[in-house]
């Protein structure tokens, strides 16, 4: 009886949840469809947009993978964000725990102000950002991103993962110094076994912060071949005044899946990273 009334209590809950993951999934839903669709199905006002009123075509998956270089834009911005998030971890961990552990009160104050760097627009930093680019001939290159990236993942990650490391207790990279392990030994046997949640959650964001980045792979990049996803797919399927709304969805769709694959397959540890850095930072 008691299991009985919890689960009718909860009733209101289970119904809010269940209509905002609908909500969610509509879009994604809807550009699943849409993908197949063709054209005279998806432009006839009277045709419903959730269903297939004619038969369903493969037609704009082929315009998408022989007509258009999306395989390529996929690999550039899985290599660029492979580096980019290498690059991240290499400057953040120590920089992150630095701030932690060895400044003192200071070191809060100096995260907030590296963290106010990211909250800079990009529209701003994109023209003195170009100069450097130029000056280091990287224009037309990815290696043009990979330099520009890091000055917007770096200050983030830096400040998520100084909560991540101040949820660690100090007794235990102590125990490990009176051990005789040095600070770095102690750092790295003891601390960042601790720090793997908050460690993934910083890599699933430096990585989605890539990947979704427009304005610099835009001002940067303007041969085709050398573009990220995010810019390749809209120069390459909108001409002009023509959009190429399936190929479109058919690209959003199919980075999707395995984005989600990913979140999903790290959901506990990400939970748990973010709720360490938002209960200690």
């Amino acid at each position: 009886m008691t299991n009985l009334k919890g689960g009718l209590s909860r009733t209101p809950v289970y119904g809010i949840v269940t209509l905002f993951a609908i909500f969610a999934a509509l879009p994604f839903f809807w550009a699943l469809i849409t993908m197949f669709k063709e054209d005279s199905d998806l432009y006839t006002p009277a045709n419903n947009p959730f269903l297939y009123n004619l038969p369903p075509t493969l037609e704009h998956l082929e315009l998408l993978f022989f007509r258009t270089q999306f395989l390529r834009f996929v690999f550039n911005s899985l290599f660029i964000g492979a580096l980019v998030v290498v690059i991240t971890l290499v400057v953040a961990v120590p920089a992150a725990y630095s701030l932690a552990r060895l400044t003192g009160r200071w070191g809060e104050q100096l995260g907030i102000a590296i963290f106010l760097v990211y909250l800079v627009p990009p529209t701003l930093l994109f023209i003195p950002l170009s100069r450097v680019v130029a000056i280091l001939g990287l224009q037309d290159s990815l290696w043009s991103l990979v330099l520009v990236y890091p000055t917007f993942t770096i200050p983030f990650c830096t400040w998520l993962l100084m909560g991540f490391f101040k949820s660690i207790p100090r007794d235990i990279e102590e125990q490990a110094l009176v051990d005789g392990y040095t600070r770095l030994g102690a750092l790295v046997r003891t601390v960042l076994p601790l720090s793997i949640p908050g460690i993934l959650t910083v890599v699933v964001f430096a990585f989605t912060l890539t990947m979704h980045e427009f304005i610099y792979a835009l001002a940067f990049v303007s041969v085709s071949a050398q573009k990220t996803i995010s810019v390749g797919v809209t120069t390459e399927l909108v001409r002009g005044d023509v959009f190429f709304w399936q190929s479109l969805m058919a690209a959003s769709v199919l980075v999707a899946i395995p984005v989600a694959l990913l979140y999903n397959l790290f959901l506990d540890r990400f939970v748990a990273g973010m709720t360490l850095g938002a209960v200690k930072g």
